[in-house]
């Protein structure tokens, strides 16, 4: 297998010994979790699966375990599912298609599709509850034949495309049944605070606008491993590409706003008392007596990446996952981290020094800034509030705060760095997935869920145990080597990998670990390794 391959020359070329255990499949008290713990099997398919876990030391405190369960299931086979295609209106090759309709919907295109030669079948599509989603029946899917194949199942779908249908060609595997006999591919680097003495960051690499691959990432930081960390914007119509859609905390600095109240992983560069915490935030430039609220930092105004901004905000205040919201009204705070140019449009823009003092007001706004400075950028009404407040010469002071889901406010320090997430996974030890609290519910739009949530991806979650380690885990997917996780499968991992806290982080074609300047898994863009917005970053002692 070429992913064992590469974690095995990895180990090679660190000079460690691996340790191969055969996990029974049962719960057994004389094994160990990564990291610690009473090892139990995957919580994955049926019992008695076989299980492996591969274990090395990186360096003192960071160890890396390869979990491999299952081995390929005869039962599982490549079929054609009608679609309307996702990438007609998303770039983002992670969009989920829409498939699910409901049954009279759905029974109406078998009826069409058997008068065109089409071997179709209508199918229930039930998700399980959720702590804050009832569950139950999503819709209907339609699909078509039962191939041995994915080139018999892709030569289906060009039969189907010449006829004027549109579909596209899936593994029965992803679809996230519980008697699936897998293969899964799991990936698990656990950082002991007890004995670690490198650090741990968060990177976003030369400016936030640009995304770079989190090989690259790990490679500038000198990295021991890296996952991919938050969620980003990928589409230019979505913001700046590369701009974290969500909370982004860097050295202690806030430079990238919350998704309001969704999670994130709040990590200390030295490993201790690492959480999952929920965020929300306030900001305002003032001068003198007058101050105005900000709506968002280091991003393009108008446009909120999975929405949870402010009121006014088009179509909801609320988070929504893979939605841009808009709003033409913003105040939007920009320091030198975002990239050689603030963003260009209509508005005004008051440029500050490094001292924060007005040097100049833009209109139309965007362009660089002196060194060391900042500005702030008003679209809509707010361009005459700005205008008004920011006076050549007048200095401005740009203060912003985070608090948690308690209200208490959260002040980092220059050792600490935040990175956005969703949904929870796990809360003190029990299950507490929240799709709908974090946006992931789509009203009206049933195969969003289905697609994202429901079916098997690959993904990537971060967490903490009871002992204060911290874990960071990815799951390969899309493919017959590795079926992926649904996420709710998600969360039974993460807490059966001893996990009291755990989020999801960015998964699908983001899903990435580095280990000595190899990627380890298989990402699952057919390109190969997708560029991320920001990564989390394991450091070598520093002497």
């Amino acid at each position: 297998m070429q992913v064992r391959r590469r974690l095995c020359g990895a180990a090679a070329a660190l000079g460690v010994v691996l340790a191969v255990t055969t996990v029974p499949p049962v719960q057994a008290s004389s094994d160990h979790r990564p990291g610690g713990g009473i090892a139990r099997t995957l919580p994955l398919g049926p019992p008695g699966l076989t299980e492996t876990r591969t274990t090395h030391t990186l360096q003192p405190g960071v160890t890396l375990t390869r979990i491999v369960r299952g081995a390929q299931d005869p039962a599982l086979h490549w079929t054609v599912e009608a679609t309307i295609p996702g990438g007609d209106t998303s770039p983002d090759p992670d969009a989920p298609p829409s498939t699910l309709k409901d049954r009279a919907s759905a029974e109406e295109l078998v009826a069409d599709l058997r008068r065109d030669g089409f071997q179709a079948r209508t199918e229930p599509v039930t998700t399980p509850r959720t702590a804050d989603y009832a569950g139950g029946t999503l819709g209907w899917r339609v699909r078509i034949g039962t191939f041995g194949s994915q080139s018999a199942a892709t030569a289906e779908r060009a039969r189907l495309l010449a006829a004027g249908h549109s579909g596209s060609v899936v593994h029965t595997g992803w679809d996230g049944a519980r008697t699936d006999r897998g293969p899964w591919r799991i990936d698990v680097l656990t950082i002991d605070p007890r004995t670690f003495r490198g650090s741990l960051d968060a990177t976003y690499g030369p400016d936030l606008e640009q995304r770079e691959t989190t090989s690259a990432l790990a490679a500038g930081a000198d990295a021991v491993a890296a996952v991919n960390a938050g969620f980003f914007v990928l589409d230019p119509r979505a913001g700046a590409p590369g701009d974290p859609a969500g909370v982004g905390v860097y050295d202690g600095r806030l430079l990238s706003e919350p998704v309001s109240g969704r999670p994130a992983l709040v990590v200390h560069d030295n490993g201790k008392r690492n959480q999952v915490t929920r965020l929300t935030w306030q900001g305002r430039v003032t001068a003198g007596k007058t101050s105005l609220a900000l709506h968002g930092i280091n991003r393009v105004p108008g446009l909120i990446r999975n929405c949870g901004g402010s009121e006014g905000d088009t179509p909801t205040a609320l988070p929504l996952h893979d939605v841009t919201c808009t709003n033409p009204d913003q105040l939007v705070a920009f320091t030198a981290d975002f990239g050689a140019s603030t963003p260009q449009g209509p508005g005004t823009e008051a440029v500050l020094d490094e001292r924060g003092r007005v040097v100049e007001l833009r209109t139309p706004r965007g362009g660089p800034l002196p060194p060391g400075g900042s500005s702030v950028q008003a679209t809509g009404r707010y361009a005459a509030d700005l205008t008004a407040l920011a006076r050549p010469g007048e200095r401005l002071r740009i203060e912003t705060a985070l608090r948690d889901d308690r209200g208490h406010r959260v002040t980092p320090s220059p050792r600490t760095d935040i990175v956005n997430g969703g949904p929870e996974l796990v809360r003190d030890g029990r299950l507490h997935v929240t799709p709908a609290t974090d946006g992931m519910v789509h009203p009206g739009d049933p195969s969003w869920y289905y697609g994202w949530v429901h079916k098997r991806n690959p993904r990537t979650l971060a967490g903490v145990d009871a002992a204060g380690r911290t874990v960071l885990i990815t799951a390969d997917g899309r493919s017959t080597d590795s079926l992926g996780l649904s996420i709710t499968e998600s969360a039974e991992v993460a807490r059966s990998l001893g996990l009291r806290d755990a989020v999801n982080l960015d998964g699908g074609g983001s899903t990435t670990m580095v280990v000595k300047d190899q990627v380890i898994n298989s990402p699952s863009d057919a390109a190969g390794e997708r560029p991320v917005g920001d990564a989390l970053v394991i450091l070598p002692r520093r002497h």
